[in-house]
């Protein structure tokens, strides 16, 4: 049967095409192929569904709606999985040394795959801090006409609570302001159900950046993970990236410099997470792209933070889908001069193209403030340099912790230990948390310390 559209198949074809395929095509047919099949682009839908976190337990059934968009444009989707892991249920152990090291084994096997299988086009689905910048990665090292689209948050538990409010629980029932049946109930209620940490925390915030960047569909990043608008979203994505091969359109295209100033200018506006600065880095590096520290520092002197996203504020991501998601303020920074609207993104269209008609939030909501009424002027990521970090070193200063801060350093040479410490109430108010030997180690540095590698941590104030 020939192929409808005569959509390119440049990487199919040498793997299916011709009498001497003859092995490589008996061996789909128990996949489900059918002759006409092999006459279609072959569209890889890289799925992160695991049952180890509920990030991604309900990945699994986003990945059949983008094969049935595939499938309906005149494409033939295959799923195939890559891993992941959860920070929030190995931080404070060993365990949580895999972490980083996660989304180079996430990019290396979508690259793998992809590039094995002959793959034309690819969608990759992604729930979780480092699945999600994996993906990417992936995407860009293959450079064949993609898609990312983004699991969905997860609903608020009982009484507004999330997985930090686990966290926050822990503390108390340690200085004795909660007792152990307070400590169970929330526990127990806090995560009802599938979808990424409720807040703007590194899930929401990686992938408002990825939408930002023009590799996502318009709102993929708030839409919630179980809801009728993610299924379209999938099943949107796997049309989409045929009209993409269509095009010719690949993710060098659309990652660009520009490209990444947006994905920093939004992720300012929402108050995002400090990881956001070590992963738009790794992907910038992955399309070619000299993103560095300082980008951040001057882009964030003209960006004001404006949306009142937990941690730092009191809104979870739930609520801000509700008033409209990331389009209304991508909108507003768009028509404040802030972001580059020619930027080309996976529909085909501009950035500009994508916002036009999009209204404003309702003039009740609180969540996202006007540009003019900033929750603070400039960037709450901060790039520090000193004698404690030569090469540079991320802050988050929401505006709430003063100009100057001091006090008596409290070093501990693992996270564990730190954490201890805290539970025993060793630490004092002004004493600054110092946790050493927890972050990526360059090749020129002992190798008796590679076991940290990957095990990136933070410094607390």
């Amino acid at each position: 049967m020939p192929n409808p559209k005569k959509y390119p198949r440049k990487y199919s074809a040498p793997v299916v095409d011709g009498f001497e395929r003859a092995p490589s095509r008996a061996m789909l047919y128990p996949l489900g192929f059918e002759p006409a099949d092999f006459s279609k682009p072959q569209v890889g839908i890289a799925s992160t569904w695991s049952m180890v976190t509920p990030c991604n337990m309900h990945i699994n059934k986003l990945a059949d709606e983008a094969e049935k968009g595939v499938n309906s444009a005149g494409g033939k989707g295959v799923i195939f999985n890559t891993i992941t892991i959860s920070d929030g249920i190995s931080m404070g152990s060993e365990g949580m040394k895999y972490s980083l090291i996660s989304r180079e084994v996430i990019a290396d096997s979508i690259e793998t795959v992809v590039g094995c299988q002959g793959f034309d086009g690819v969608v990759a689905i992604g729930g979780c801090d480092k699945n999600m910048p994996g993906c990417i990665i992936g995407l860009a090292r293959l450079n064949r006409p993609s898609i990312f689209v983004y699991g969905g948050t997860i609903l608020p538990g009982k009484n507004r609570t999330d997985v930090v409010s686990v966290f926050e629980a822990v503390g108390k029932f340690a200085n004795g302001s909660i007792d152990a049946i307070e400590l169970e109930n929330i526990e127990k209620t806090a995560i009802p159900g599938a979808g990424s940490c409720g807040g703007m925390y590194t899930a929401n915030t990686m992938a408002s950046a990825i939408e930002a960047l023009g590799m996502s569909l318009p709102n993929s990043s708030a839409q919630d993970a179980i809801s009728k608008a993610k299924n379209q979203d999938c099943k949107r994505a796997g049309e989409a990236v045929l009209s993409l091969l269509e095009q010719d359109i690949k993710p060098t295209d659309i990652m660009t410099f520009k490209a990444f100033e947006n994905a920093i200018t939004v992720i300012i506006a929402l108050g995002g997470s400090t990881n956001a600065v070590l992963h738009l880095i790794a992907m910038a590096s992955a399309a070619g792209v000299d993103l560095g520290l300082d980008d951040f520092s001057r882009i964030g002197e003209k960006v004001p933070v404006l949306a009142d996203l937990k941690p730092s504020g009191k809104y979870m991501m739930s609520e801000l889908v509700a008033i409209g998601g990331t389009l209304p303020l991508m909108k507003m920074l768009l028509d404040g001069g802030l972001l580059h609207g020619e930027c080309l993104t996976v529909t085909g269209k501009t950035m500009a193209q994508n916002l036009q008609g999009v209204a404003p939030y309702p003039t009740s909501q609180s969540i996202i403030r006007a540009i003019n009424n900033p929750i603070k002027k400039d960037s709450h990521l901060r790039i520090l340099r000193g004698n404690l970090a030569a090469g540079g070193a991320v802050a988050k200063i929401t505006g709430k912790e003063g100009l100057t801060f001091q006090g008596v350093a409290k070093c501990f040479n693992r996270e564990e230990t730190a954490l201890a410490a805290v539970l025993n109430d060793e630490i004092k108010p002004g004493d600054v948390i110092v946790i050493r030997f927890e972050g990526p180690l360059s090749k020129t540095q002992s190798p008796s310390a590679l076991r940290w590698f990957g095990k990136a941590r933070w410094i607390c104030l």
